[in-house]
């Protein structure tokens, strides 16, 4: 494979523990998996199912069978070595990073992305500010090589969930955060981690529809902020769970 058209890496596992089995939840006409497949196929995204060897996690590479998307299998606990795995396997130099938990993520911001990665010839994209505040529009793009220099010395079995910690300390990275796009300042949580979350995300499918776009979903909560109110309390308790596996 050559980068012709924009890869993204749907970084997933079945071993949740907050809400086990979350990307195989029914969300609309879909599971939270499949939707977020067919969310990048129309944005012309093309997907990778990357997750893992564990045999918890055989559904996954038969979901992928169905939906006809390629799918890598690699470490469970190490995602950068998946990662690079999965780059290396498929002859991939660059790649957007697309979160299952992130079911309403902005196709067209990671595509602006990866297009900024090329562009200022950068090491690492990082998802704009209110997106890892929780709005969950975007993930990270990176080339190939910066995640094989954030695994020297590594164990293959080191645990990266937190994966940017070990690409901070690559020397002389090139990183940039994405600017933002939208002047939308609604706070709001879109990713999938607790009951709440489901409660809402699904919520939001049942008024928009199966695939709304990015501003629909965005204007829906401009119209009605106390939609916020039944998940946005939990972003304190992640950044707390975020912060205790770095230490």
């Amino acid at each position: 494979m050559i980068d012709s058209k924009p890869i993204g890496f749907i970084t997933v596992r079945t071993s949740s523990t907050r809400l086990p089995s979350k990307c195989l939840l029914p969300l609309g006409d879909e599971t939270v998996i499949s939707h977020v497949v067919q969310r990048a196929i129309s944005y012309g995204i093309e997907p990778i199912i990357c997750t893992s060897t564990d045999k918890s996690d055989d559904i996954l590479e038969e979901i992928s069978k169905e939906l006809g998307v390629k799918c890598f299998r690699g470490s469970l606990v190490n995602k950068l070595k998946r990662w690079l795995d999965c780059a290396e396997h498929f002859k991939v130099n660059s790649f957007h990073t697309i979160d299952a938990d992130d079911p309403f993520f902005d196709g067209s911001e990671m595509i602006e992305s990866l297009n900024l990665l090329k562009s200022g010839n950068f090491d690492v994209v990082c998802p704009t500010k209110s997106s890892s505040a929780g709005a969950a529009s975007v993930g990270y793009s990176l080339t190939r090589e910066i995640i094989r220099k954030a695994l020297k010395n590594l164990e293959d079995d080191t645990d990266t969930e937190m994966m940017w910690f070990y690409l901070e300390k690559v020397g002389q990275i090139k990183m940039i955060n994405l600017p933002e796009t939208t002047n939308n300042n609604t706070k709001v949580r879109l990713t999938l981690d607790y009951e709440e979350d489901y409660w809402l995300l699904a919520s939001i499918l049942r008024i928009l529809g199966n695939n709304p776009a990015r501003n629909e979903v965005m204007q829906l909560f401009s119209n009605n902020p106390d939609l916020t109110k039944i998940n946005l309390f939990r972003n304190d308790e992640w950044k707390k769970a975020q912060l205790s596996k770095q230490l």
